[in-house]
């Protein structure tokens, strides 16, 4: 443990967040720049004592829980974190779950993209972002809950089950399949994640056909190149699919666009202009 390059870092990475960022009022009569240490204290659950030892270089070691929620409360990126983790002596381990923040850029990089539809993934296949005509395409996330928005869970559990496709898709099956496997490998990368325990164990409880897919246990999933929704306002709009790996992030990036010239264009850009309106899309 570097006690004194440990206490230089927190003091700097908590010297850069103003107030805002978290929550706080700034106050009138603030002299120091970035938040107080009482400050960072309370975000991270832990003592102002010990956190203020901690920046004199005074404190014990630091145990991996503390470190955690240190890197939370300073919104640490992952190499700051795995940075923080080095100076205080003690390895960071695995993650202790997906990702679910999404880089700005991304988020600004689906909404450049006019012409497709575009959500971002996480590890758990919980759709974390997405531009107005994804939207448009498959559901308004924007008035889901978070546990709405699994797609593994819509398509095991989801009201369309009774005799029903998830937003019609010609590859349900496929996707069926597909969305265990990668779960079951997200299931392996986090094992300590109570929410992707929780997920697997409702599902297997409340889909027979989930349970016997996860019983093959297959991780190996082919990639969908091309797939059709069954719209009611707009019918059958055929797209390929591609898919952006996000690696530092454990994310997917998919892009569905119809072919140039096609009537699946026309419909993608009938639903740019009136899906996101009848719907009241917020991206």
């Amino acid at each position: 443990m570097d006690r004194q390059e440990l206490a230089d870092f927190l003091r700097s990475r908590r010297e850069r967040i103003t107030p805002a960022e978290v929550g706080l009022a700034a106050g009138p009569r603030r002299r120091t720049p970035g938040l107080r240490r009482e400050e960072v204290a309370q975000l991270a659950y832990i003592s102002t004592e010990y956190y203020t030892r901690l920046e004199q270089a005074r404190a014990p070691h630091p145990s991996r829980e503390v470190l955690a929620q240190l890197a939370r409360a300073l919104r640490l990126s992952d190499a700051e974190r795995g940075h923080l983790h080095d100076l205080a002596g003690t390895p960071q381990g695995p993650p202790p779950g997906p990702s679910r923040e999404v880089r700005q850029s991304i988020v600004d990089l689906l909404h450049r993209l006019p012409q497709a539809a575009a959500i971002v993934l996480s590890a758990s296949h919980e759709v974390i972002a997405w531009n107005d005509l994804a939207a448009a395409l498959m559901e308004d996330f924007s008035a889901l809950s978070r546990r709405d928005r699994n797609l593994v869970r819509r398509a095991f559990l989801g009201p369309h089950r009774e005799g029903g496709r998830l937003y019609g898709v010609s590859d349900a099956e496929e996707f069926a399949r597909s969305s265990v496997q990668h779960l079951r490998a997200t299931a392996a990368r986090y094992p300590d994640d109570p929410e992707v325990t929780a997920l697997v164990e409702e599902l297997r409880a409340g889909s027979e056909e989930f349970a016997r897919l996860w019983a093959a246990h297959d991780v190996t999933a082919a990639p969908t190149l091309c797939k059709t929704f069954d719209h009611p306002v707009v019918g059958p709009v055929t797209v390929n699919c591609d898919v952006l790996d996000i690696v530092d992030r454990d994310q997917r990036v998919v892009i569905y666009t119809a072919a140039p010239g096609s009537p699946s264009e026309e419909a993608l850009r009938l639903l740019s202009v009136v899906g996101t309106q009848r719907m009241g899309v917020a991206g």
